[in-house]
């Protein structure tokens, strides 16, 4: 009987969703708005220049189109995700909607367990910020190739954050810029301290699934920007700049742990 249900409900959802992805949408926006719309920390020092980055137009597959399988699965994840907006994980997807390095250590300090600030760990809050601010704009190309319409402006509804609707209206959706940052601090704050790594990586995931639920991405976005920051994260290993300030970072930690357990 459960069998039964699970499958008239799935066949349902897929039915709406192939209904939806058939129906004309509205045209994609002139021009693509950056990720630097609001992006405080532009002239953030870089540890190599974005022509170096893997381009993700190469390794990663397009977004799947209106009418493809693999849509039904972003539309049943946005059905999901908009049934989380009045939730507490609701309000944790709202609270996540952050997006330049300061506020990103800001939102990773409970799963790191401490606060990175250049005054107090000039070391860490270096490689961090200085190894996001390099990755940053591994998403720019593939949003400008396909400039994928976001989920909100899709269904024409409203989203979890109206007041960056506007905003981002014109911007690709695919993939998520915002789940790249957080994959990308992540995967830096586990290499930093691996005590945390799964922590950081467990908040890191929820931080790209937020973006979901808050209507602004589709689940193929969410997993494309992890994707590619994987990519771009591995490229910074290739960078002894990198490799020496992450090894300064490590035993300005080693300090402060060895600092505190007096």
């Amino acid at each position: 009987m459960k069998d039964t249900g699970l499958k008239n409900a799935v066949s349902a959802a897929m039915a709406a969703a192939w209904l939806i992805a058939l129906a004309p949408a509205a045209a994609a926006g002139p021009s693509q708005k950056t990720d630097d719309a609001y992006e405080s920390d532009q002239d953030a020092p870089v540890y190599f220049d974005v022509d170096a980055l893997p381009d993700a137009t190469v390794f990663l597959p397009p977004p799947p189109g209106w009418s493809s399988h693999r849509f039904v699965g972003d539309h049943a994840e946005y059905i999901w995700g908009r049934t989380q907006r009045d939730t507490a994980r609701g309000r944790l997807a709202a609270s996540n909607a952050v997006f330049t390095a300061k506020d990103l250590l800001k939102r990773f300090e409970v799963p790191f367990g401490m606060e990175i600030t250049p005054g107090k760990t000039p070391a860490m809050h270096r490689v961090l910020t200085r190894g996001l601010m390099t990755v940053r704009r591994a998403t720019h190309k593939p949003k400008d190739a396909y400039m994928r319409k976001r989920p909100y402006v899709y269904y024409g509804e409203s989203s979890l954050l109206p007041d960056s609707e506007e905003l981002l209206r014109d911007n690709g959706s695919y993939p998520s810029g915002h789940a790249f940052r957080g994959w990308c601090m992540a995967l830096l704050m586990a290499e930093l301290n691996p005590r945390v790594q799964n922590a950081v990586l467990k908040f890191g995931h929820e931080y790209g699934e937020s973006r979901i639920i808050a209507g602004y991405h589709w689940r193929s976005d969410v997993e494309a920007g992890r994707l590619a920051a994987a990519a771009a994260y591995a490229r910074l290993h290739a960078s002894k700049e990198f490799l020496a300030d992450m090894a300064a970072a490590r035993e300005e930690l080693a300090r402060l742990a060895e600092k505190g357990a007096r």
